[in-house]
């Protein structure tokens, strides 16, 4: 799992790199396809991020690796999206070259809802980092910050007119 995951970074790696190349001409940017991004955030502990998305959200454990008595890396997952945990002392040990740049954090995540009302029930007793806003864009936003102080915005935009 461990090198599954080291897998993933490289993946994600490549990926902002794809990014920020530029093609030499747009069949070429055609051909590459991205088949899922996947946040991965380090956090101290992991336990109290498992129970903000699995209790608060819904989203499953869909697969963990232990560190000792504690979790060291966790892949939640909900309705074809994915968010993946990892404690910096785990990072540490798979690829201690990149350690310090882990805790340079926060991480920040724009998630769009297609209804931003269940997500505020959800966050009840949860301090807001942003409190409910329209936005000049459109859209409908709250914001959080999970236990491990990573900014969350949920954004709810309004249907597309019908042409």
């Amino acid at each position: 799992m461990v090198k599954q995951m080291i897998v993933v970074l490289a993946g994600l790696a490549v990926t902002a790199g794809l990014a920020l190349a530029q093609p030499k001409s747009n069949t070429e940017a055609n051909m590459i396809h991205v088949k899922r991004i996947t946040p991965v955030l380090y956090v101290e502990e992991i336990e109290p991020c498992l129970k903000f998305w699995t209790e608060r959200m819904g989203f499953a454990n869909a697969a963990q690796v232990p560190d000792g008595n504690k979790i060291g890396f966790v892949m939640l997952q909900k309705d074809g999206t994915e968010i993946m945990y990892q404690t910096f002392a785990s990072q540490e040990k798979d690829a201690p070259a990149i350690a310090q740049m882990a805790r340079k954090g926060p991480t920040f995540l724009f998630i769009e809802v297609e209804k931003l009302d269940p997500i505020i029930a959800a966050m009840k007793g949860v301090a807001l980092a942003l409190p409910e806003r329209k936005t000049f864009y459109g859209s409908r936003e709250i914001g959080v910050k999970d236990p491990a102080g990573h900014f969350i915005i949920f954004a709810e935009f309004p249907p597309k007119p019908q042409s």
